[in-house]
C-alpha cells in the first residue's frame, strides 16, 4: 500500500472510528449510565488488572499509572486517574477500593532536587491493608502504612500511619476519635 492509498483510506477509517465511538458510548450509557474515555471504552478493566499481575477479581481503569513494584490483592477496585507508585515498593491488600484521582507514592525526589542531584531519590515501602477505602483525590505519602479496615476521607493527605479500622480525613490526615 502506498502513501496515496493510505491517505485515500483515512477518511473512511476516521468515519468508521467515529461510528464505533458513538455506538460504544451509547451502549455504555444504556447499560451502565456512564460515559468513559476512548481508552476505557477499548480496555477491559479486569484484563488490565490481570496484565499488571493484580489479584483475582481486581479491576483497574486503563488510565491508571502503575510504576515499579506494585502488588495488589484480590477483589480490588482501582478507579480512574489513579497513580500507583511502586518505585520503593507498594503493597495493597484484598478488597481495597481506591477512588478516582487517588495518588499513592513510595518515592520522592525532594532531596535530589534540592541538592542539585547530589542526593539520591528517597524510597520507602508503602502498605495498604485489606478492606480499606481511599476517598477521591487522596494522596498517600511514601513509607505510610494504612491498616486493614481503615477509611480515608476524600481529599486527604495521608502523611502518617493509620491504624486498623480507623476513620481518618483531612490535610494533613487526622484520625477521628470514636469513629
Amino acid at each position: 500500500m502506498t502513501g496515496d492509498d493510505m491517505a485515500s483510506d483515512a477518511p473512511d477509517l476516521s468515519r468508521q472510528l467515529r461510528n464505533w465511538h458513538l455506538r460504544s458510548r451509547q451502549e455504555m450509557r444504556a447499560r451502565f449510565n456512564r460515559g468513559l474515555s476512548v481508552g476505557d471504552l477499548l480496555a477491559d478493566r479486569w484484563e488490565r488488572a490481570r496484565f499488571e499481575g493484580f489479584g483475582e477479581g481486581s479491576s483497574c481503569y486503563d488510565n491508571v499509572l502503575v510504576l515499579g513494584n506494585v502488588t495488589v490483592g484480590r477483589n480490588c477496585w482501582i478507579g480512574p486517574n489513579v497513580i500507583l507508585d511502586g518505585s520503593g515498593g507498594l503493597v495493597i491488600g484484598d478488597h481495597v477500593d481506591i477512588s478516582a484521582g487517588v495518588q499513592i507514592y513510595s518515592h520522592h525526589t525532594v532531596r535530589r532536587a534540592t541538592t542539585l542531584g547530589a542526593a539520591p531519590i528517597d524510597k520507602a515501602r508503602t502498605t495498604i491493608g485489606s478492606g480499606v477505602y481511599l476517598g477521591p483525590n487522596s494522596v498517600v505519602q511514601m513509607g505510610v502504612t494504612i491498616g486493614s479496615g481503615a477509611v480515608i476521607g476524600a481529599m486527604s493527605f495521608v502523611n502518617r500511619d493509620i491504624p486498623d479500622n480507623a476513620r481518618a480525613w483531612g490535610s494533613p490526615v487526622r484520625i477521628m476519635p470514636g469513629e
